[in-house]
């Protein structure tokens, strides 16, 4: 076969495949009929794989359907094992600017909560599941949000899984146990979708409502967070919807950081409006017909914006 031939092969083979155009099983019909050409059939087999394997890489927060992890073995053992032949939730949270070490923390939560499997009628409780958040189950301190100020704790940046969680348990329309707001905002998700927890003081739980097992499997890549919940049955189209009110303005304060040069800022963390957020979710099923449910009301305090001075 020519090289003009051979790159048109190759273009167009990307491009059906890129687009969509032929199924996994279809890709492999594809390539058996051009594997008369051994020069071409390896690079044929590398596009297909890595078309197979391309995931969503969203630029913020959001549902998302073409998980990481499709093609991964010790997933589809598992998703095999306990009979969740479907995503019924995918979700990725985007970490924008991450604070000191929560992307760790972050990474090690979402590790823990890999392969659980919530049976049915089962309540899933965060911290039963993941927690203690100590440093001898393998934590490190990272910033959490305390009475309206950012500290240092062990386990800071694990609430992180938990909004993620709590963002799958509404799209999969699961009861909501528990579930409480940050009392700051944060930036990763809408007002409203977030959700805090402090071992032994808050909590996020859920309960499985569908008559078959729950598998969770997750991934971190780089700064964004995937989780995806498995089931036999998909759930209905899940729309959030936020009125959001009383509105209060951030304020700023200034750290001294001796490292800058004189007269030099640095702005370490950009304010964020307090305000009080109404939040509803509208069920629509299959047949057409939908429902309103109350997911509860939020309040914040501002997050103050951090700027560092000399």
């Amino acid at each position: 076969m020519g090289k003009f031939k051979k790159t048109i092969l190759l273009i167009s083979l990307t491009i059906l495949l890129s687009n969509n155009v032929y199924s996994i099983s279809n890709q492999t019909k594809y390539k058996d009929l051009i594997k008369s050409s051994d020069k071409i059939s390896g690079e044929v087999e590398f596009i297909i794989n890595t078309i197979k394997d391309r995931y969503d890489i969203p630029e913020v927060s959001g549902e998302v359907t073409n998980m990481p992890w499709r093609n991964d073995k010790e997933f589809l053992k598992a998703k095999e094992k306990y009979n969740t032949p479907i995503l019924i939730a995918g979700f990725c949270a985007v970490l924008k600017n991450p604070l000191p070490g929560e992307e760790y923390n972050v990474n090690l939560a979402a590790r823990k909560a890999k392969g659980l499997v919530i049976k049915p009628s089962d309540t899933f409780s965060q911290n039963s599941n993941i927690g203690p958040y100590t440093k001898s189950r393998g934590f490190r301190e990272g910033a959490s949000y305390i009475g309206g100020n950012i500290i240092m704790t062990e386990g800071g940046g694990v609430c992180k899984v938990a909004t993620t969680l709590y963002n799958l348990a509404a799209l999969s329309n699961f009861e909501i146990i528990e579930r409480h707001n940050h009392s700051m905002p944060i930036n990763y998700v809408p007002y409203g979708q977030d959700a805090t927890v402090a071992y032994g003081v808050k909590d996020l739980r859920f309960k499985n409502t569908t008559e078959d097992s729950i598998l969770i499997w997750t991934e971190m890549i780089g700064n964004r967070l995937y989780m995806g919940f498995y089931g036999s049955e998909k759930p209905p189209k899940i729309t959030w919807n936020h009125e959001i009110d009383k509105i209060t303005l951030p304020s700023t304060k200034y750290i001294k950081n001796e490292k800058l040069a004189p007269g030099e800022t640095k702005t370490v963390l950009n304010g964020m409006n307090g305000a009080t957020v109404k939040s509803t979710i509208t069920i629509t099923y299959s047949d057409g017909h939908y429902a309103i449910k109350n997911m509860g009301t939020s309040h914040y305090q501002p997050l103050p914006q951090l700027i560092e001075t000399n």
